[in-house]
């Protein structure tokens, strides 16, 4: 894993997956990451 390409380290110091790492590992995990890029725990917007 690469610091800046697949995680970057928060403010507060915790590990933070980006979208290009989710790519790769190729699943969504479902603990609502901020980066999914499944949008997995995002709200839905209401037209």
């Amino acid at each position: 894993m690469k610091e800046g390409e697949d995680f970057y380290i928060n403010e507060d110091g915790f590990m933070v997956f980006t979208e290009a790492y989710h790519l790769k590992r190729g699943y969504c995990c479902k603990n609502k990451c901020k980066h999914c890029p499944w949008g997995y725990g995002k709200k839905k917007e209401k037209n």
